[in-house]
């Protein structure tokens, strides 16, 4: 949303625009799908200059030829979406395993998969965070808390650990309310707050832990079988496949339909095909690699099943536009009658509810909780996998998909140097070469859609 009009009624878009077609010698019907929108009476442009279409104009040619040109128009604005992430993780398996052919294993791929739960979960809700244009420090802090909280209530105080586990997760979200409290209602930078909250946090999470510091958990009990948990049978990593390439198939052809009837350009169906084909091949070879070691993790099962159900409330529902709007402008989207403060509370719990249950996550990786929980580089981490994956830190871009590549990432580059014995200090340096790549990429690609007339 535009802010130029908010002091008064927005200006009639057909007062002011006409389409001018494509000239007839350079275009055809199939390979000139958009107007160009000038104003009535502007002048007409001068030689050589830019003139920008409106994307949403748009009806790209189909075919392999159609995502060529589709490819070069959105490099060409900056909308790089996640290549760079992809690309980037491509190289990195690709050097890894040229070091090491272990890296590749299924052994270590499965490993990766569990290892990622914990911050990826986490990292999703950063990205909430981020969506809104704003940071939140204490999520580290908040994940330790979570698995203190747990391990007193049901080893210390002997409560059945379903009720303590709810109990930890809703301290997550009590946690992330009092953020979003004293930043949306009070007027403090959650900068701050959060810091307040970084340290507040830790020390409740001592205090509660006491003076021996450490709760050790039952080896066979709920928290510690989430990342120890596989399904050994074959049928489950590949009827979870099946699921995954089955549902986006049925969610696009929908889509498309939906567009259709609405008289709006929507992909063929060769093209849903097409990328419901390569799911399947991504989605199939991890489920054959899972299955040589020991099948599918649970601890995998729940972070995806959080990233996609996240995915479709930011992009399914009002609350969802809300938060992206919110990122766009703060000033316009109270005009247009969105109740900021309680989005963003709303923003600053989903932050702490997911980052207590990262937390469990990781409390369940060393079945205990200690002191240690929560500190060392997890907030660091969590951030960078938020950002390496294409969320934007200026808010308004992103999706919850980006902590699960970002994590990916991180993990990726903790584990194939770990295979070759390198010191922690190099570790710390790669990654955060990569996080200042990707913030470069990021402001990088906003500078180039702001030239675009995309911004």
């Amino acid at each position: 949303m535009s802010t130029d009009n908010l002091n008064g009624p927005a200006p009639d878009p057909a007062a002011d625009l006409r389409k001018t077609p494509a000239p007839a010698d350079t275009a055809t019907p199939s390979d000139a799908p958009a107007a160009v929108l000038t104003p009535v009476d502007a002048p007409a442009p001068a030689r050589g200059a830019v003139t920008v279409t409106d994307p949403r104009l748009l009806v790209r040619e189909q075919g392999f030829g159609g995502y060529a040109a589709e490819f070069r128009r959105r490099l060409g604005s900056g909308e790089l979406g996640s290549v760079p992430v992809v690309v980037g993780l491509v190289v990195i398996w690709a050097v890894f395993q040229s070091l090491n052919p272990a890296f590749l294993s299924a052994e270590n791929l499965s490993n990766i998969s569990v290892d990622i739960a914990g911050t990826g979960l986490i990292a999703v809700g950063v990205v909430f965070v981020l969506l809104i244009g704003e940071i939140d420090l204490a999520v580290g802090s908040v994940s330790g808390l979570a698995g203190a909280a747990f391990a007193v209530l049901s080893v210390s105080h002997g409560m059945p650990e379903w009720p303590a586990l709810i109990l930890a997760i809703l301290t997550g979200t009590a946690a992330g309310a009092v953020h979003g409290f004293f930043f949306a209602r009070i007027g403090v930078p959650a900068f701050v707050v959060t810091m307040a909250g970084l340290l507040a946090w830790n020390g409740l999470m001592l205090q509660i832990l006491g003076a021996n510091g450490t709760i050790n958990l039952d080896d066979a009990g709920l928290v510690a079988q989430l990342t120890r948990y596989y399904f050994t049978d074959i049928a489950a990593a590949y009827g979870l496949a099946t699921v995954a390439v089955t549902g986006y198939f049925l969610s696009a052809l929908h889509a498309a339909r939906k567009r259709d009837a609405a008289g709006i350009p929507s992909r063929p169906l060769s093209e849903l095909a097409l990328r419901a084909g390569v799911l399947a091949v991504l989605c199939y070879s991890a489920a054959y690699l899972l299955n040589q070691y020991k099948g599918l993790p649970l601890a995998l099962v729940i972070f995806v099943g959080v990233v996609v159900v996240t995915d479709l409330v930011l992009r399914r529902t009002a609350f969802g536009r809300q938060v992206f709007a919110l990122g766009g402008s703060i000033e316009a989207s109270r005009r247009a009658g969105i109740d900021v403060t309680a989005v963003r509370i709303t923003v600053f719990a989903i932050s702490g509810t997911l980052a207590a249950m990262g937390g469990l996550m990781i409390a369940s990786k060393i079945a205990a909780a200690n002191q240690g929980a929560g500190a060392g580089d997890l907030l660091m981490s969590s951030i960078a996998a938020a950002v390496i994956g294409g969320t934007s830190l200026f808010g308004g871009r992103g999706r919850t998909w980006s902590a699960l590549l970002g994590v990916l990432v991180i993990v990726s580059i903790q584990k194939g140097l770990q295979l070759e014995s390198i010191a922690e200090p190099v570790k710390y340096m790669i990654t955060g070469g990569v996080l200042l790549a990707a913030v470069v990429i990021d402001s990088v690609s906003r500078r180039t859609q702001k030239a675009a007339g995309r911004v």
